[in-house]
């Protein structure tokens, strides 16, 4: 039996729906365990695309999939997506999409302030998605969070709201210059998301520990990156929630004795989206190449995605950070027709090198990547299903990684496609 972990080692993006979705076929159920619609995980299947933004990606496996209390959720978005899935013709029934009762609802009010916050700040905006995820999880932190097990208790759900609402309009209108909001319009709404989603809405917690008592297998499932975490990320630009493994354990609530395993996705080159240092970020035409052929938008805002060299000192600080006991790399079929490659191997600071990861965005601007140059493998790898038959240059840029953030490589990934792919170990076997 085996209950693995997937996360992100870099600023998100880095092609986790993809693994998701290709692991989720050795698995029973998969959990969702924190962030909200701000993250988008792109999956394509014979050559069809799907994206979810809350629906865990196992759902395209037919697996039982858990939004876990550590979200903030959307129900108009969830709703959304539920459609767009059974329109696929995708069970997204009761029985497959459950929904912790203890997950916390985003409100309009929450997506309001989120706006207007960010129109306030001007140029010295966060850059943030503006889907109120922030603010939903400042008021659970605060004590004045809306959850699932709310919102189906139309009495306490009224009561919350309309309190709530005061001292947001007083925020929106006396401080951000917004307009207010009107509590019985949401109300009225709300309920009605309410009886669609009720069915869903159970305590999500004994469910997945039941599977795990009976022998069944869990796939845990992250969004963003691990350098967008709340505590150990990139901070202030970073997301709301902890994106690193730890936090697979109280989003989900499961205990972390149940956790076999870690798997740690890496981009074969390294992207940010929005604001935030980025020390191996390239300017040139190397990066609009790269961009270009990722095609490198983000999932969720569209937004264009920054682009640089893989940089091993966030890896190795993801590795640190999450206990990671493998990698997957992805999108290695983007550097295919570049004739070098170089990877960062750490930072040249006044004079010295840094080998690790600095918290002080003073500090980190002042810094300079440390290159190691490879020659490139300029060929199409995208056919490539065994590591042996990739060229030379390609298993050379591979062990190079491995060597320098000392962890194994279980999977690459050489296309979009769930079938382009090579699986050097498998966590669930």
């Amino acid at each position: 039996m085996a209950n693995i972990v997937i996360i992100g080692t870099q600023w998100g993006d880095e092609g986790k729906g993809k693994v998701v979705d290709l692991l989720a076929e050795h698995a029973d159920i998969v959990v969702r365990f924190q962030g909200g619609n701000n993250a988008g995980h792109t999956m394509v299947v014979e050559g069809e695309q799907f994206i979810s933004h809350l629906v865990p990606s196992g759902i395209l496996q037919n697996k039982t999939c858990v939004i876990g209390n550590g979200l903030v959720v959307d129900p108009e978005v969830l709703i959304e997506e539920l459609d767009y899935l059974n329109g696929k013709g995708i069970d997204v029934g009761p029985g497959k999409i459950k929904i912790s009762e203890r997950a916390h609802l985003i409100m309009p009010y929450h997506k309001a302030v989120d706006h207007a916050r960010e129109a306030k700040k001007g140029d010295k905006k966060i850059g943030t998605t503006g889907r109120g995820i922030g603010p939903a999880y400042e008021d659970k932190a605060t004590r004045r969070g809306v959850r699932f097990v709310d919102l189906l208790d139309r009495s306490v759900f009224t009561d919350r709201v309309r309190t709530i609402l005061d001292e947001k309009n007083f925020y929106l209108t006396n401080y951000l210059a917004a307009e207010s909001l009107e509590p019985d319009p949401i109300i009225e709404q709300y309920q009605q998301y309410a009886e669609r989603l009720a069915p869903h809405v159970t305590n999500a917690s004994i469910t997945i520990f039941e599977a795990v008592k009976s022998g069944r297998q869990v796939l845990f499932e992250g969004a963003q990156g691990t350098h967008l975490d709340i505590d150990h990320g990139t901070y202030p630009y970073v997301t709301s929630s902890s994106t690193v493994a730890g936090n697979a354990c109280s989003g989900a609530g499961v205990g972390p004795k149940e956790i076999t395993g870690v798997i740690g996705i890496v981009k074969a080159y390294t992207t940010r989206v929005g604001h935030g240092p980025f020390p191996s970020e390239l300017f040139d035409e190397t990066g609009d190449a790269i961009q270009a052929k990722g095609a490198e938008f983000g999932a969720t805002t569209g937004r264009r995605r920054r682009c640089g060299w893989l940089d091993t000192v966030l890896i190795r600080n993801a590795v640190r950070l999450n206990g990671l006991t493998g990698l997957a790399i992805t999108k290695l079929d983007v550097l295919d027709e570049l004739e070098s490659l170089q990877i960062c191997t750490g930072y040249e600071y006044k004079g010295k090198q840094l080998n690790d990861f600095p918290a002080s965005l003073g500090l980190l601007a002042e810094c300079r990547p440390v290159y190691e140059t490879l020659p490139g493998w300029s060929e199409d790898i995208s056919a490539v299903r065994k590591f042996e038959n990739l060229p030379e240059n390609t298993i050379n840029y591979i062990k190079k990684i491995k060597k320098l953030v000392e962890t194994p490589i279980d999977i690459i990934s050489v296309g979009p496609g769930r079938d382009e792919t090579i699986v050097l170990r498998n966590p669930f076997v």
